[in-house]
């Protein structure tokens, strides 16, 4: 049998600085070497989680912004993609717009990851986001609601008040073509409201490359609310100990923290590899 292992990134994978720890990464190059068939599964565009990873030198297909793209990591081409139909990444820059929410809409360009976005109602932590990951993606400054409405749209995201976003999130959480979610930055403590297309879940891409690569089991590890898509189609799932409460109810079993290097703790003792 072949098992496929699928670890959430931020505030699983790495630790509280945002980072992959020597050891994590150095168990991961060995084991993926070895054979063990493993990839994470984040909110984070190919450029950003590519960044933070870059100690993990061993090949393997990445899943990005929750599921919408799964990219080789060896070609850095999308081998999974998930888009937005035009008319629905226009109904909801209309619906967010309205009520004075400004989003960072990503889309797909000629082959290039790209943000749109007006910088002048941005929030003052949209700004700071922006800034952060200046450089890492096309950013495309546009100056109305209109020019937002790009094509190939696949990622929505929010930062604003919860007075603001929560109202949204009851609003379209039940939406017959997005998958949305609300929640707090593990890092930062931004309130985010992400919207993607409906078949772009960890939970589906995990699926996906569960099927192309053959893999008989599925073993997960995760700490957010947006990993319990993911722990409801696994064989086991394993909760840091860092992680919310509503994750670890539906664990198969709790591991060591994030800061402890837990998810590569538990490899090396437990993985499947030749």
């Amino acid at each position: 049998m072949k098992t496929l292992y699928i670890s959430d990134l931020d505030g699983t994978l790495l630790n509280s600085d945002a980072e992959i720890s020597s050891f994590t990464a150095n168990a991961l190059n060995n084991l993926i070497e070895k054979g063990l068939l493993f990839s994470y599964a984040t909110a984070r565009s190919f450029s950003t989680a590519g960044e933070i990873t870059k100690g993990i030198t061993a090949q393997f297909p990445r899943i990005l912004y929750n599921g919408a793209f799964v990219v080789d990591n060896a070609t850095k081409q999308p081998i999974i993609t998930n888009f937005f139909a035009d008319d629905v990444s226009r109904q909801f820059v209309r619906i967010l717009t309205e009520v004075d929410v400004w989003p960072l809409m990503y889309y797909y360009d000629d082959g290039v990851e790209s943000m749109a976005f007006i910088r002048e109602n941005a929030t003052a932590e949209m700004k700071e986001f922006i800034y952060e990951y200046e450089g890492t993606l096309r950013h495309d400054q546009v100056y109305s609601a209109q020019q937002l409405e790009k094509k190939n749209t696949y990622y929505l995201v929010c930062i604003d008040s919860e007075e603001k976003l929560y109202p949204l999130y009851e609003k379209l959480k039940d939406h017959p073509a997005a998958n949305v979610i609300y929640q707090k930055d593990v890092y930062s403590g931004r309130q985010w409201l992400e919207l993607m297309p409906k078949a772009a879940s960890k939970a589906n891409a995990i699926m996906m490359l569960k099927e192309k690569l053959g893999c008989d089991r599925l073993v997960c590890f995760g700490d957010g609310k947006n990993d319990i898509s993911m722990f409801r189609i696994r064989d086991e799932c394993y909760a840091v100990a860092n992680a919310v409460d509503e994750l670890k109810a539906i664990a198969t079993d709790v591991i060591d923290s994030n800061d402890n290097n837990g998810v590569a703790k538990w490899l090396l003792e437990k993985a499947d590899v030749k």
